[in-house]
């Protein structure tokens, strides 16, 4: 999940949007958006790729990392 986090977080700077402007374009509440970008294990998986697809992506099966490759 910080792998996710990491990526969504990043780009919404990228986009020069604060977590609430991320919020209201994405549909998504202010406190999932803090909980996905602070890596939080127990999302849910619809929300994931609700924010992801404000960058064009979506979660997919992959190979596992090991936390020292992020």
């Amino acid at each position: 999940m910080n792998r996710i986090a990491k990526y969504v977080k990043s780009q919404r700077k990228q986009l020069g949007l604060t977590q609430e402007e991320f919020a209201l374009r994405s549909g998504l509440g202010l406190r999932f958006v803090r909980e996905l970008e602070q890596g939080k294990e127990t999302v849910r998986l619809d929300k994931v790729n609700q924010a992801l697809a404000m960058f064009g992506m979506e979660v997919a099966p992959a190979r596992s990392v090991a936390e020292d490759d992020e």
